[in-house]
């Protein structure tokens, strides 16, 4: 292990780890990514490497790549919804408006659409900008085809975005709303900037207690919503935070977070709200985790 070699590592660490979280959704997984990586670089010839960022990137991609298919499996079997383990991210993030984009739970949602070529692909092509003949080595595709593959996932992609411009400001703005409704008990003015066929998920990974199926439409979620803001009311404290590059709600009980909560917005009315339950996918709200392009 060369001194060297550690330092180039250690340069692009925060880009390899956002690489393998974008890819899995899981800062766990995409940890044990970074380890596997590591563990492959440090037998590389640097003197036979001409692009230390590139080759780095490659092998990362195809460690994410193996550990994608094996996360689909363990989620075949996952109690009720997956949702992305939150990320606390520092505010600056949200200045890179394609960066905080390419990282917030929404985003990462689409992404699970994807076959995990086409994620990988999505990811190093319209996220990182890497060029064809790169992707092409780390996904084990002809430049032709990775072209075609990228062509198809943006359009993927696309129908599948938020509608409209959103803005840091609209995010931050539905979630206050969230919490008067939690403050006053007034639920109207929530009830009023909910889509109508706004979506809920609840992810307790059957470890403790959230909804197992999706709840649809804004009848639904509100009088969802209605009974979990009376709990936050008289239970704990609903505190804001920049989680995914975006703004969120961390809500504490005696101290200990209990939920992260991140919205989607779409047109300016909340298309879809998150509520990320599970102990497992908590760890990370407790520092920040630093993400890079």
């Amino acid at each position: 292990m060369s001194e060297e070699a550690t330092e180039v590592f250690v340069e692009h660490r925060n880009l390899l780890f956002t690489v393998a979280y974008e890819m899995l959704g899981s800062a766990a997984d995409a940890e044990d990514v970074l380890q596997e990586t590591w563990l492959k670089w440090v037998g590389v010839d640097l003197a036979e490497v001409r692009d230390r960022r590139a080759y780095l990137v490659r092998i990362t991609t195809r460690q994410a790549l193996i550990r994608l298919r094996t996360l689909r499996r363990r989620k075949e079997s996952y109690v009720g919804p997956w949702l992305p383990e939150p990320l606390l991210t520092a505010p600056d993030v949200a200045d890179d408006v394609e960066l905080a984009d390419s990282v917030s739970m929404a985003m990462l949602l689409v992404l699970e659409t994807l076959n995990p070529t086409e994620r990988a692909v999505f990811v190093l092509r319209d996220v990182f900008d890497l060029e064809y003949d790169e992707i092409a080595e780390a996904v084990d595709k002809t430049p032709a085809a990775v072209r075609q593959i990228a062509h198809r996932a943006r359009a993927h992609v696309a129908a599948r975005r938020p509608r409209g411009e959103v803005t840091q400001a609209q995010t931050r703005d539905a979630l206050e709303a969230f919490q008067r409704a939690s403050a006053t008990g007034d639920l109207q003015g929530l009830v009023d900037i909910l889509a109508p066929d706004v979506v809920f998920l609840g992810d307790g990974g059957g470890v403790v207690q959230a909804v197992v199926v999706p709840v649809v439409g804004v009848r639904k979620v509100s009088r969802l919503l209605a009974a979990g803001l009376s709990r936050i009311a008289t239970m704990g404290t609903l505190e804001p935070a920049q989680v995914n590059g975006h703004p969120a709600l961390v809500f504490r009980v005696d101290g200990e977070i209990d939920t992260v909560l991140a919205v989607r917005v779409g047109d300016g009315l909340v298309t879809g709200v998150y509520a990320v339950r599970n102990p497992e996918k908590l760890s990370r709200i407790e520092q920040e985790t630093a993400v890079s392009r």
